[in-house]
């Protein structure tokens, strides 16, 4: 990613640490990185490598034990637990494996929800969540419940629901983990296509490299730690 692209996520020295009765377990060991606006960033690695819990930390879920998270100009660690959920309501949009709508709301509904946390009209909500189902391609499909869609249709609206709020940062879990590769192909295009069109920067945890492969950059994590093996789209070392 060019230089010329702001930095929106910058991690220095970030750990985390898991206490279990006397048991410590170390997730992060001191990552440092940077991740630049508009950029598709896959995080990669084996199970318990600490792939999502950076996702969490730069996402807000979670808190490092130490070092430094930076955030849309914001260092995290300065929020308390309601600045936080302000903060993560208004500057991050999620994606999971699982697409957690409402059976009993519409697609619109659904889409609709986080703008509630905010001081909008009415009108103004419908017409934010009427450019969000345009933007995913279900224009024709906001009166339907979740069971009159597919699942990819299904994570679309997850997706519509993320940038409702035209947040800064898209945080994706595994998006496809429950999707047919069809489907899975549709979501990874809109993801992609958000990033390089509309500008928003993506970080996707993936253990699929065909999935992986739709990014822009792709990080490999280790036991807590970066490998110097982060690629481009291209399969091209890049810096962490």
């Amino acid at each position: 990613m060019s230089e010329q692209f702001p930095v929106v996520v910058a991690l220095r020295g970030v750990k985390k640490i898991y206490e279990q009765g006397d048991l410590r377990v170390s997730a992060l060991a001191g990552v440092d990185m940077d991740i630049h606006r508009g950029e598709f960033v896959a995080l990669m690695g084996p199970s318990g490598s600490g792939k999502s819990t950076l996702l969490h930390i730069v996402a807000g879920i979670d808190r490092a034990t130490s070092g430094t998270c930076t955030v849309a100009g914001v260092a995290l660690d300065s929020l308390d637990e309601s600045g936080m959920a302000a903060w993560r309501n208004r500057h991050i949009g999620f994606v999971f494996q699982s697409f957690n709508l409402i059976p009993v709301l519409t697609a619109a509904e659904n889409i609709e929800l986080p703008l509630l946390l905010m001081k909008l009209t009415a009108a103004r909500r419908r017409d934010m969540v009427a450019a969000a189902l345009d933007l995913v391609g279900l224009s024709d499909r906001g009166g339907h419940l979740p069971k009159q869609l597919s699942g990819g249709q299904e994570q679309r609206v997850a997706i519509a629901r993320a940038i409702v709020t035209d947040p800064d940062i898209l945080v994706a879990d595994e998006p496809t983990g429950n999707l047919d590769a069809v489907s899975a192909k549709a979501v990874l295009d809109m993801l992609q296509l958000l990033s390089r069109t509309a500008g928003k920067t993506v970080v996707m945890v993936t253990h699929d490299p065909k999935a992986a492969a739709y990014a822009s950059r792709v990080v490999h994590l280790e036991k807590g730690e970066l490998l110097d093996r982060a690629t481009d789209a291209d399969g091209q070392g890049v810096a962490p």
